[in-house]
């Protein structure tokens, strides 16, 4: 009869190892002298007594879940069970790296939380770390679909790390400093337009009284904005690529610099991806809605909403005098298309001259569009 442990049967483990794990106080260790089954080895309160719980050889992957909020990272790392907290500054960031190093994780996953994992995730990208920063909507819906109704930190890091075992996502591409430089400007710069569109429309029909200090405001915002636009083109002058790139984009008729900044920062797959898939990627893509004999009107959803978003502000004025897309505006209008419709039609045409652009590194030419 095989022996039991706090009155539990121990689990069976074959002679052959390949990977084994022996955790001493909070952390596992990877033993190399195994060929076969991986083994987690869990010390008990006596030192003298252990479980082995056996893994098949053909699961040897390492997933580790992070669960991200402003104080902490909560850390749970899939199949050894380990789980452990840390405090999200440097400290605690370089403690934790330290401490999922010697694991060799296959992937580290954490959730997109707007810039709560930006400091984990480029100290992790320095250290050579597989990073995989996932959509919190995604996850959240896998770990229901697995019945999960109940949530702590504990268990959204568990969940983040079954998602990534269970859905094995690619690994993220981080963005160069400077690249995430052109962004957070890109932002600001938004930002700042939407303040001075309320400024105006403030000043409209707010009495005269007080017009001089919104009109100081708006002086201070246009002074602001003229700023960023030159740190912006300073920041792609600086690296050839880029202003190769910028003036390829440039040479397009309905192209102005923010359109190219924000392809530039927010779509680097431009260029690398066929004409479907770049499409999709963006959220232009028309998506089926159909059941049985029920067939749905095609919509978009997903994908990159800044993009999206400076495209179809682009795309307002370049029907009104884009010599291949506003005959084709036209043309889809006359036939009944609806007009937002047509918009979001010649929104993925330009953006599949776009990628064919980057991706052949030729200009604009309009015979050959």
């Amino acid at each position: 009869m095989r022996p039991t442990f706090g009155g539990h049967r121990r689990p069976f483990c074959h002679s052959s190892m390949r990977d084994r794990f022996i955790k001493t106080g909070n952390k596992y260790e990877r033993d190399k002298n195994s060929l076969g089954i991986t083994r987690i080895v869990m010390w008990a309160s006596s030192p003298n007594s252990k479980a082995e719980i056996a893994y098949p050889m053909n699961n040897p992957e390492i997933n580790v879940g992070i669960d991200t909020s402003s104080q902490q990272l909560d850390i749970y790392v899939r199949p050894t069970g380990q789980f452990f907290s840390v405090r999200n500054d440097a400290a605690g960031i370089k403690d934790a790296i330290k401490q999922l190093q010697p694991l060799k994780p296959t992937r580290v996953l954490i959730e997109s939380t707007g810039r709560l994992e930006l400091d984990f995730v480029c100290t992790a990208h320095k250290a050579g770390l597989p990073l995989v920063v996932c959509n919190p909507s995604h996850v959240r819906h896998f770990a229901k679909s697995a019945g999960r109704l109940a949530k702590t930190d504990k268990l959204d890091a568990h969940d983040i790390a079954h998602f990534g075992e269970a859905m094995q996502p690619r690994l993220s591409s981080i963005k160069p400093e400077k690249l995430r430089a052109i962004s957070d400007l890109l932002v600001v710069r938004s930002q700042c337009l939407e303040m001075s569109t309320m400024q105006k429309n403030r000043l409209k029909r707010m009495p005269k009284t007080v017009h001089k200090p919104i009109q100081s405001i708006l002086k201070t915002i246009k002074t602001e904005l003229t700023k960023i636009d030159r740190q912006l083109d300073n920041l792609v002058s600086s690296v050839s690529e880029w202003r190769q790139k910028r003036d390829l984009l440039l040479s397009a008729k309905g192209v102005g610099n923010v359109l190219a900044y924000t392809l530039m920062s927010e779509l680097p797959e431009l260029g690398k991806l066929n004409r479907k898939e770049i499409a999709a990627l963006v959220g232009v893509a028309p998506m089926n809605r159909d059941s049985g004999s029920f067939q749905g009107k095609r919509f978009i959803r997903g994908g990159r909403h800044r993009v999206r978003t400076v495209l179809f502000v682009s795309m307002m004025s370049a029907i009104q005098c884009h010599p291949k897309l506003k005959p084709m505006y036209e043309r889809m209008v006359a036939a009944g298309k609806p007009k937002k419709v047509a918009i979001v039609a010649c929104m993925r045409k330009q953006l599949t001259i776009l990628n064919t652009m980057v991706k052949n590194g030729t200009y604009w030419d309009e015979n050959l569009v």
